[in-house]
């Protein structure tokens, strides 16, 4: 294994398209392991670290979706989601769950290709070239420099597109930021609702009342806006 390789996990169950996704993610410079179900997939990870996770959503046993929401509770490895399901609901419950993107069956491979080295590159967030400084909302804090958030002292598992909103909003409080801006700087999903759907996501770590939120707040019509004490 080459060290520069980004390391990949596939996890589905059809096996020509493992064996498939293997021979053209190797041959554009990935290390892949590939994994026939959930099962296998948890297995490779208790002894191997990865880069990004193709998972396809539907497989027999353990689905992906509950897979991904199940990994995210101590893992924030990115992940790309195969589906034949191409309704928007069907993304957003992917995204409510922690999943990093979205592709549908079938698909170019050339656009899996560009894909995955999206999700790469947002990955590595880059440094900040300030001093340390903490973004306090209540009992959180959020530490801008090093992409870490603690709840009373307590560290908090952001996803990669998490971290780059709470970044981007923490680095302009007080200043509303558009939809368009943050999807830009996060590369979430244009389509529908999926900042929302991340905003939400963020609200239930940061906020006591994710509904009524004190500290990352809804500009009607203009966007959202960080309000830190």
């Amino acid at each position: 294994m080459n060290v520069d390789q980004p390391n990949i996990l596939v996890v589905d169950d059809d096996e020509r398209l493992r064996e498939l996704l293997q021979k053209f993610l190797s041959e554009n410079n990935f290390f892949v392991i590939t994994a026939a179900d959930v099962s296998d997939a948890r297995s490779k990870l208790a002894s191997l670290s990865f880069d990004i996770i193709i998972l396809d959503r539907m497989m027999p046993g353990e689905n992906g979706l509950d897979f991904a929401a199940d990994l995210r509770k101590s893992n924030d490895v990115p992940i790309l989601m195969l589906t034949a399901m191409g309704e928007l609901e069907d993304r957003i419950a992917g995204l409510e769950q922690g999943v990093d993107d979205y592709l549908t069956k079938p698909f170019e491979p050339r656009e899996l290709l560009l894909r995955i080295n999206s999700i790469l590159k947002r990955s590595m967030v880059p440094e900040s070239g300030v001093a340390l400084s903490e973004v306090i909302m209540g009992d959180a804090k959020f530490d801008v420099e090093r992409a870490q958030l603690t709840i009373a002292g307590k560290p908090v598992k952001l996803t990669t597109v998490e971290v780059l909103l709470l970044k981007s909003l923490s680095e302009r409080p007080g200043t509303t930021l558009s939809r368009e801006l943050l999807i830009e700087q996060t590369g979430a999903d244009a389509a529908g609702r999926a900042i929302d759907v991340q905003v939400m996501r963020l609200r239930r770590k940061i906020e006591k009342n994710p509904r009524l939120p004190r500290y990352l707040q809804t500009v009607r019509g203009k966007g959202y806006v960080l309000l830190p004490d």
